[in-house]
C-alpha cells in the first residue's frame, strides 16, 4: 500500500479533469436540469413532456428562468466532482497492487466509500443550490402556502447561513440519508458500463472501444441506473425542498404520502427530463473528462490510454 498516491500529482489531475467536466457538461445541459426540479418539487405542476415544460416555464418567467440557479449548481458540482473522483482514485491507488490488475468488486467498494464521502462533505451545498434555483419561481398559491415563507437568498454562502439561522444545522443535511443511498447510483452505472463494454468488445472482436460507442455506452448505462434509482430522487428532493411537514417524515413516509396523493406516477414525475439531462450530461462529462485526462498527461510526456469511468 503506497500512501504517497493518495496526494500525488495524477490523483490531483483527476479530481480536477472531472470536476472540469462535470461544470462543462451541467452547463450545456442545464435547462433540463431546471425542468427536472420543477417537475420533481411542485406537487401542483402537472406532468407534460419537457418540451412542452420548458416552453411554459419560459412563456411565464422568461428565457433567463432555464438558468436559474446556475452558478451555484455549478459550485456545487464542481466541489462534488472534485471530492468524488480526488477520493475514488487516490483510495483506488492505495489498495491497487501490482498482482491484482482489474477488479470489480474492489472498484466498486471505493467508488461506493467515495460517493458517501462526497455525500457527507457537499450535502449542504446541494441543499442551498436547490433553494436557490427554485427562487423566484411562480409557484402556485397552493404551493406557496405549503413551502411558507422563505428568505431570499444572495448566493451559496448567503443560503447556508440563512438556512442554518432559520432552520437549525441540521436541515443544511436534509435528503442526506436518501443521498447515501444512491451511491448505489454510480455503482449500477458502473457494472452496466464495464458489461457493456465487454459485450462490445466481443460482438465486435476488438480490444478498443471508439469515443462515440463510449459515450452510446456511457448514457445507456446511465439511463438504467437513473431509472432504478429514481424514486429515491424524489424523496431527496421533497426533503431538500419540500414542505415542513414533509421535512419531518421518514423516507417511508414520504413514500407512502406520493403514494397516496399522486400514486405510482409520482415516483417517476419528471423523470424524461431527469433521463436527458442525466444520460447526456453524464456522456458528455465522462468525454471530457477523459480528454482533459488525457492532454494534461500528454503535456507531462506521460503517454497513457484513456482510464475507464469512475
Amino acid at each position: 500500500m503506497n500512501t504517497k498516491k493518495l496526494f500525488s500529482y495524477e490523483t490531483f489531475v483527476h479530481a480536477i479533469s472531472g470536476a472540469a467536466g462535470g461544470v462543462t457538461a451541467m452547463t450545456v445541459f442545464f435547462p433540463l436540469d431546471t425542468i427536472r426540479s420543477r417537475l420533481q418539487v411542485e406537487d401542483s405542476r402537472e406532468a407534460k413532456t419537457t418540451i412542452l415544460a420548458i416552453k411554459e416555464l419560459i412563456d411565464q418567467e422568461g428565457i433567463s428562468s432555464l438558468y436559474r440557479g446556475l452558478e451555484p449548481v455549478l459550485t456545487s458540482l464542481c466541489c462534488s466532482n472534485f471530492v468524488y473522483f480526488y477520493t475514488f482514485h487516490g483510495l483506488r491507488s492505495l489498495v491497487e497492487t501490482n498482482n491484482t490488475g482489474k477488479n470489480a468488486l474492489r472498484d466498486l467498494t471505493v467508488a461506493a466509500i467515495a460517493g458517501a464521502l462526497n455525500v457527507v462533505t457537499t450535502t449542504p451545498l446541494w441543499v442551498a443550490n436547490s433553494r436557490l434555483k427554485m427562487q423566484g419561481a411562480k409557484l402556485s398559491s397552493e404551493d406557496k402556502k405549503k413551502l411558507g415563507d422563505r428568505p431570499m437568498y444572495l448566493g451559496t454562502i448567503d443560503a447556508i447561513t440563512k438556512i442554518a439561522d432559520k432552520e437549525g444545522w441540521q436541515s443544511l443535511w436534509s435528503g442526506m440519508v436518501p443521498s447515501l443511498m444512491l451511491v448505489i447510483n454510480p455503482a449500477i452505472q458502473f457494472t452496466v458500463y464495464e458489461a457493456l463494454k465487454a459485450e462490445y468488445c466481443k460482438v465486435f472482436g476488438s480490444k478498443n472501444v471508439g469515443g462515440l460507442s463510449v459515450f452510446i455506452i456511457g448514457a445507456l448505462s446511465k439511463c438504467i441506473s437513473t431509472v432504478l434509482t429514481y424514486p429515491l430522487q424524489i424523496v431527496q428532493s421533497k426533503l431538500r425542498y419540500g414542505t415542513e411537514k414533509l421535512k419531518k417524515m421518514t423516507i417511508i413516509q414520504i413514500f407512502a404520502y406520493i403514494l397516496r396523493t399522486s400514486g405510482a406516477k409520482g415516483l417517476y414525475k419528471g423523470l424524461e427530463s431527469k433521463l436527458l439531462q442525466t444520460t447526456l450530461t453524464s456522456a458528455f462529462m465522462f468525454v471530457c473528462y477523459e480528454k482533459i485526462v488525457a492532454y494534461v498527461f500528454y503535456l507531462m510526456g506521460v503517454h497513457r490510454p484513456l482510464s475507464k469511468a469512475a
